[in-house]
């Protein structure tokens, strides 16, 4: 909220997500998403009920429903509450049948974007079952999320990685990743201890500040030690989602991946984003004026071994042809707009 010029308030501009249309924008606070998927992808998936049609099931995190008669609770410290309940089960539910449950806010200010689920994100996922369903990229990897938002992708990779850094900026963010991984914890059968959930402020150079977490004090549950650091240092693989709509923002993005990726691993960032056009009164012509700014930091390998020589530090992108990537997740719509890049850093003149 700020002040207008009048001397009133003002709200800040809201946003929401495609992914979050079917919920009604004047409901507040937080809400849970299930999003399904089978690692059979091509097959048709079943829900509790044998319902194979699909579709998406989203419920509210307080007493009141968004579309749904199931709801989740939260007790008096604002801690989901599970509810137990055993579900009627049907003779024709698939043993490959999952669940991602991720907690979020249906609309926020731009500032907060993070707490909502965005459709790169959602493809980012799908890209990381892929993999960990088809082949042994991804076991037992140390992984970074930067950016992470909901998390939801980190919560994908932590099914086979052996340690992953769920990271973002501000305390409300990971507050409500933290609530995400005990949430799926349990369903998606990984071991809470292998996720990290830390602060990495882009805006500040890399190591962050190291502190030791002290129960009486929250704030401190989200700073890094000094052994964290150095093993964020020796990931071998990043993941971004959605990230790219700021121009100064994608400057700070690729100033903090700069840093992660020059520390002697061999590693391999991951990229997933949603081009956003606007009408530009320059060009006059709606245009994609964060995409085109991102796209000045890569030096582009069209082709699957194409000698690229580098002439000077760069980071090296490669777009991913997505018919390669099978829509796991089923509850979204993914669209002509949405893309995903590998990208490496070349610290020195090379040829690849």
């Amino acid at each position: 909220m700020e002040e207008a010029g009048g001397g009133g308030v003002e709200e800040e501009e809201q946003v929401m997500s495609e992914v979050h249309l079917g919920c009604p924008p004047h409901f507040s606070g937080l809400h849970v998403s299930r999003f399904s998927f089978s690692s059979r992808p091509l097959g048709t998936y079943c829900d509790y009920d044998g319902d194979c049609s699909g579709g998406s099931e989203l419920t509210a995190a307080t007493s009141v429903s968004c579309g749904s008669p199931d709801a989740f609770a939260v007790d008096e410290d604002g801690d989901l509450v599970l509810d137990r309940r055993r579900r009627r089960r049907n003779k024709h539910v698939r043993s490959d049948y999952h669940q991602l449950t991720i907690q979020h806010g249906v609309t926020s200010s731009l500032k907060c974007v993070g707490l909502q689920v965005w459709k790169a994100a959602l493809l980012l996922a799908d890209f990381v079952l892929h993999k960990s369903f088809t082949s042994s990229n991804f076991d037992g990897v140390t992984a970074i999320e930067v950016g992470a938002g909901t998390g939801l992708v980190g919560l994908a990779l932590a099914r086979v990685a052996r340690r992953i850094f769920i990271t973002d900026r501000g305390a409300d963010i990971l507050d409500n990743c933290l609530a995400n991984v005990r949430i799926n914890s349990g369903t998606l059968k990984f071991d809470e201890a292998k996720v990290c959930l830390r602060e990495l402020d882009w805006k500040m150079s890399w190591p962050p500040p190291v502190g030791r977490y002290d129960p009486s004090d929250p704030s401190l549950r989200y700073l890094w030690s000094a052994h964290e650091i150095e093993e964020a240092e020796k990931a071998t693989v990043l993941f971004a989602a959605d990230v790219i709509y700021s121009d100064d923002l994608t400057d700070l993005f690729f100033d903090t991946v700069k840093k992660l990726m020059s520390n002697g691993a061999k590693n391999v960032l991951y990229l997933a984003l949603e081009k956003r056009y606007n009408f530009s009164l320059d060009d006059l012509d709606v245009v994609a004026n964060g995409y085109v700014h991102f796209r000045s930091f890569l030096t582009t390998q069209e082709a699957q071994g194409e000698a690229i020589h580098i002439d000077k530090p760069s980071f090296v992108g490669k777009l991913i042809d997505l018919a390669e990537v099978p829509q796991y997740i089923r509850e979204y719509e993914r669209g002509k707009d949405l893309e995903m890049w590998e990208i490496m850093y070349s610290p020195e003149q090379i040829l690849l």
